[in-house]
């Protein structure tokens, strides 16, 4: 089966399917080998290659996150720098089968245009310390941002207070 990096490319679209956060630097930056030595399978795949896991099973390559159903009062890392990104007090229950959180630590993340859909624009959210992709940002969260983060929970830890 032709993978959906192989097809954008077969179209001329390649620069949209691109996993580099062009000409922008992160404090910590690995190979390649180094960041598969640091991360399971799955959350490479994530973090790394922008996969996603599958709704409401927060699953992925057969690996698992509990977080979608975390209540506990805490902070959420980045599972590649364990930079904090997300205080459990903007997490909330937005019926998508992802951890969803109305507002990030400030400074923790950053964003990026996304056409990985093939011409629809997504905003692709990361970790601003590793850059590692973590999910999306919409329109369509409750107040006081009106923003929903939609973030894969295998490219979280956890850390209760």
């Amino acid at each position: 089966m032709i993978s959906r990096r192989a097809f954008v490319a077969g179209l001329g679209l390649a620069p949209f399917a691109t996993t580099a956060w062009a000409g922008q630097q992160f404090e910590i930056e690995l190979t390649e080998a180094e960041w598969r030595e640091r991360l399971t399978p799955a959350q490479f795949a994530i973090l790394r290659d922008h996969a996603t896991e599958r709704a409401y099973t927060n699953e992925h390559l057969g690996e698992r996150s509990a977080l979608l159903n975390e209540e506990r009062a805490g902070t959420y890392t980045c599972a590649g720098c364990d930079l904090p990104i997300y205080r459990s007090e903007t997490k909330y229950d937005s019926r998508t089968g992802w951890p969803s959180f109305w507002d990030a630590i400030e400074g923790a993340v950053g964003t990026k245009d996304d056409y990985r859909l093939l011409f629809i624009r997504r905003t692709e959210v990361h970790c601003a310390r590793c850059g590692g992709h973590l999910g999306h940002i919409f329109e369509d969260g409750p107040a006081p941002t009106g923003l929903r983060h939609c973030i894969n929970g295998l490219a979280m830890n956890f850390i209760p207070d």
